[in-house]
């Protein structure tokens, strides 16, 4: 029996101390181009007249604290200044040759740093919310890449933002099952959006409805990847990047209508209510209790249990969700540097987000050895994950409390 989820609450339920698995290689390719807030107004000046509801969306594109967002063009590209927004056809030839090209790199990345061969690769967990072509875009990824044709393959759907941390836990539940079969298991995990070329559909509903659309302002473009073991057969000279702890999943209740990224014949449109930077850090303590409570190992050795006492690889959805969380867990904008700098460097860029967060926090000599990953998705649904960097020893931080 797998020693993750058992049917209803999750407060009774326990992970395993040695699950044994770990990621052995991380790898994120952000596209060339760094447009600052600017470029959109430079566009939609360009395109719509002077209205209260784009001053306003304009106004908080000037105070969202991103400095510079990633994406695969400069505001001059051609799919975004024709007279109409580009249609959904063109949009996924767009992400045909740029969202492949992306995963491509962020693979190889990957592969590379885990040292193995793809012949090796198992299972393949990808996840997309800005495309929805058939075969999915992770075919056209794992056929470049050179992945055997009977790798299982997953293309989780539906799930926006919290993507990436929830194709990392179908992949630990597929490792888990070959853990019980004694197979090993390679898993590539992958995630893409390309979002920027939606810049057009969206400021053509705030220009033809008049309505606050915030979600131009925060969206970029990436893709990253990991490759996550199970431990059979691999190496004990092998260094892991993280262990796996524990990980939980919820839905906060009567939360479809805040968060969501609707289908559209000009794209995808985002649903973003201005509850959600609320509903967020109130979900977080429970999520974190919950999840403490199902890993004996923290109790059993003395290990630290307190929020404060983790780094915390948070999807950074936006400013407001970030400070929340930050306030609602008693956290310092230490603890979530690196969220706060992928957020300043890069923006929002989906599901794809998470996985550059932990890529910058593992590189954080000074970090703490225990590190909580969290993001959010449609439904509202929330993802969590407990993760451990084992060749970094404890340090002492202060974490008293914050005034």
């Amino acid at each position: 029996m797998s020693p993750s989820a058992v049917p209803h609450s999750t407060a009774s339920d326990h992970f395993k101390d040695d699950l044994n698995l770990s990621i052995l290689g991380l790898g994120v390719d952000y596209p060339s181009f760094r447009n600052g807030p600017e470029a959109l107004e430079t566009l939609a000046r360009r395109h719509y007249p002077d209205s209260t509801a784009l001053n306003k969306v304009l106004s908080i594109n000037r105070f969202t604290g991103i400095e510079t967002r990633s994406t695969i063009a400069t505001v001059d590209h051609p799919a975004v200044n024709r007279p109409e927004p580009p249609s959904i056809t063109e949009l996924n030839t767009i992400f045909r040759a740029e969202g492949v090209r992306l995963s491509v790199n962020a693979c190889r990345k990957a592969i590379k740093e885990w040292g193995g061969n793809v012949e090796e690769i198992t299972h393949v967990v990808s996840t997309t919310c800005t495309n929805s072509a058939n075969p999915g875009f992770d075919h056209y990824v794992c056929k470049e890449l050179g992945i055997r044709r009977n790798a299982e393959k997953v293309l989780l759907h539906g799930i926006g933002c919290s993507g990436g941390l929830a194709a990392i836990r179908t992949a630990a539940n597929l490792a888990l099952g070959l853990s019980f079969r004694h197979k090993p298991a390679r898993v590539l995990v992958l995630a893409c959006e390309i979002s920027s070329m939606m810049v057009r559909s969206e400021l053509e509903s705030i220009h033809k409805n008049q309505e606050v659309r915030i979600g131009v302002c925060l969206f970029g473009d990436c893709a990253s990847a990991s490759i996550l073991s199970n431990g059979v057969g691999v190496p004990t000279s092998t260094q892991p990047i993280y262990e796996l702890l524990g990980w939980k999943h919820d839905i906060l209740e009567d939360t479809e209508e805040d968060l969501g990224f609707d289908v559209d014949p000009a794209g995808w449109k985002v649903i973003l209510s201005p509850r959600v930077p609320t509903l967020a850090a109130a979900s977080v303590s429970p999520a974190f209790q919950d999840l403490m409570n199902s890993l004996p190992r923290f109790h059993k050795q003395n290990l630290p249990t307190t929020a404060t006492e983790f780094d915390w690889a948070l999807h950074p959805g936006g400013l407001t969700v970030i400070t929340g969380v930050q306030e609602a867990m008693n956290l310092s904008p230490e603890h979530l540097r690196a969220s706060y700098e992928i957020y300043m460097e890069n923006g929002n860029s989906s599901s794809a987000t998470i996985m550059s967060v932990m890529d910058r926090l593992r590189k954080d000599e000074g970090g703490r050895e225990n590190v909580v990953a969290c993001a959010f998705g449609p439904g509202i649904s929330l993802e969590m994950m407990i993760l451990k960097r084992p060749n970094l020893a404890p340090r002492v931080l202060p974490t008293e409390d914050l005034d």
